[in-house]
């Protein structure tokens, strides 16, 4: 049975985004009445997936979660470490997404699992430019530049075997120059950073060029709706999110 976790872990010195809301924290924010918690475990529970882990600390968002049903994990230093953590608990296969997934559909889970294919050891979902822009043309995202497009993350993983543990170090270093893609090109060697800044390295090539540094298969799903790239960092994508969902009223 595939398990789902949820990184809602406090950032050293806390969030002044979710303060200046009246919240300690971004997953208790309220969005159309509900924190944006429930709304996260929510769409994994109609996605089909029963048994969902939220990694966090002693406090109100465990509470949140113990009264959503959700199992409460240690939060590690940082996002990698609480995975490590969290497959020590809840094994594989594990979607892992954040707190802050505002929008955070069913299909997409299921299309993250459905896509991935059964040599694959992880997946990680990325919408291109084009798709973020057709969905919500007013919001900013980081955007990452391949051969084949622009690629913005959507916070949806799948550690689909054992495997995947492998990749937990690599993903703290790509947690650290996330922003940088040419320092991430650069430890992998001369070739990879120069055919990247070259504009010659399409993303899937980059995924297994690091995969095979690390003895893991990795491979890309591209979201079909933009709208898996939004998530809720900064008051404009509260207002942007508002507004979307006002709109479907």
């Amino acid at each position: 049975m595939t398990a789902a976790l949820v990184l809602a872990g406090t950032r050293p010195g806390g969030d002044p985004f979710a303060e200046a809301l009246g919240v300690p924290h971004k997953a208790l924010i309220e969005l159309d009445g509900r924190p944006l918690l429930a709304r996260v475990v929510g769409a994994l529970r109609e996605a089909g997936i029963e048994r969902v882990g939220v990694s966090c600390d002693d406090g109100p968002v465990a509470n949140l979660a113990s009264a959503l049903g959700a199992e409460v994990l240690l939060a590690g230093r940082g996002p990698s470490a609480s995975v490590g953590l969290a497959l020590q608990a809840l094994g594989t296969p594990l979607v892992v997404t954040t707190s802050d997934h505002a929008l955070l559909e069913p299909q997409w889970v299921r299309e993250l699992i459905g896509k991935t294919g059964p040599d694959a050891d992880v997946s990680v979902m990325l919408a291109r430019r084009d798709v973020v822009e057709q969905a919500m043309p007013e919001t900013r995202r980081t955007y990452l530049r391949f051969a084949d497009g622009q690629w913005s993350g959507c916070n949806l993983f799948y550690l689909q075997t054992p495997a995947a543990v492998k990749a937990i170090d690599t993903w703290a270093m790509v947690e650290v120059d996330r922003k940088r893609p040419w320092k991430i090109a650069a430890r992998l060697g001369p070739g990879t950073l120069i055919s990247m800044l070259l504009g010659r390295l399409t993303l899937q090539e980059g995924l297994d060029r690091l995969g095979k540094r690390i003895g893991i298969s990795a491979q890309l799903i591209a979201a079909s709706d933009g709208l898996a790239a939004v998530d809720v960092d900064k008051h404009a994508d509260l207002d942007a999110v508002q507004e979307l969902l006002a709109s479907r009223c």
